[in-house]
């Protein structure tokens, strides 16, 4: 049904279900992001949209392209995908009509990249931690302590957030650097993370090759989107990816965090207010770096080298 509207955007069908197990309507989706838009605009502003939407009776899925009816206020900024050989229309979410307007797309989830919009300015490295089968949240949150411990032995300093899955992600704001050298740092800080605790905590991109550990995945460069804080997750209960101070991170759970319980609990910006200033990259966390291979052109020619041997094998 049509006929409410809210910041000059007509919204619909408020009162349905925004997913099996979400525990909310489309309604709590439009009221929490409204609620929370003073914190959520600023993250999303002037970077590449992607957004997970569900339709009613479909499953999810990613929309990077704007769709053609996409109104004319919303902000696009064209930009060319290398694996798929095209240019790809990404929305920037930099207002509260744009963003009403997404949820009224059921747009559930809200992923940026960690560059600026027309540019290759990085402005954060961010190491993002997902425990492995079988372990919870505990188990991250302790692999961001060796990421935070890390940093500060190469004189840096982080903020923690929820992914609002099972993982934690670590934000480091940066001054501006080569993209290589950013993507060369984040797999330094990641390395040096590893080494202090190699029991708990892997770079292993390949999944087999984790050995039932923390993966520290410092692929969150150029391109590559995480998703937004404040924002929503396709998960049961729909929880929110939530700035937590290093003080309390191991006094919460993601399910803390929902689009029922985050506006009550927001009494600042408490991502902002958690942030340190943007921070130079010490040389010889770079240099190390540029050491270090690129994790997915490794694991690309590493299990090209694997399927190689299985087939050598089966030969014999």
């Amino acid at each position: 049904m049509s006929g409410e509207e809210r910041g000059g955007v007509p919204l619909t069908n408020l009162d349905q279900p925004l997913f099996d197990g979400a525990g909310a309507t489309k309604r709590d989706l439009v009221d929490y992001l409204d609620a929370v838009r003073d914190r959520i605009l600023p993250v999303l502003s002037d970077r590449p949209l992607s957004v997970v939407r569900v339709l009613r009776g479909q499953g999810p899925f990613m929309q990077k392209n704007v769709p053609k009816y996409t109104p004319d206020f919303v902000k696009t900024v064209k930009v060319w995908a290398e694996a798929s050989k095209r240019e790809i229309s990404y929305a920037v979410c930099d207002d509260r009509k744009t963003l009403l307007w997404f949820a009224n797309q059921r747009a559930i989830e809200y992923h940026t990249t960690l560059t600026y919009a027309g540019t290759w300015n990085q402005s954060h490295i961010c190491i993002d931690l997902d425990p492995p089968e079988g372990a919870g949240f505990a188990t991250a949150v302790a692999a961001a302590k060796l990421v935070r411990q890390a940093l500060a032995d190469s004189g840096l300093e982080g903020a923690v957030k929820t992914s609002g899955a099972k993982g934690v992600h670590v934000f480091v704001p940066i001054t501006e650097h080569e993209i290589d050298d950013v993507a060369a740092a984040t797999r330094a800080i990641a390395a040096r993370a590893e080494r202090v605790d190699p029991a708990l905590a892997t770079t292993a991109f390949i999944k087999e090759d984790r050995g039932g550990k923390v993966f520290l995945d410092a692929t969150r460069s150029g391109g590559v989107t995480v998703v937004a804080a404040y924002s929503p997750r396709l998960r049961p209960g729909t929880p929110v990816s939530f700035p937590v101070s290093w003080s309390d991170v191991d006094s919460v759970t993601p399910s803390d965090f929902t689009i029922h319980t985050v506006p009550k609990l927001l009494a600042g910006d408490p991502w902002a207010e958690a942030l340190p200033a943007p921070q130079a990259l010490p040389a010889d966390l770079v240099e190390e770096g540029h050491t270090i291979p690129v994790a997915r052109v490794q694991a690309m020619h590493e299990g090209k080298r694997r399927a190689k041997a299985r087939r050598e094998a089966g030969e014999e």
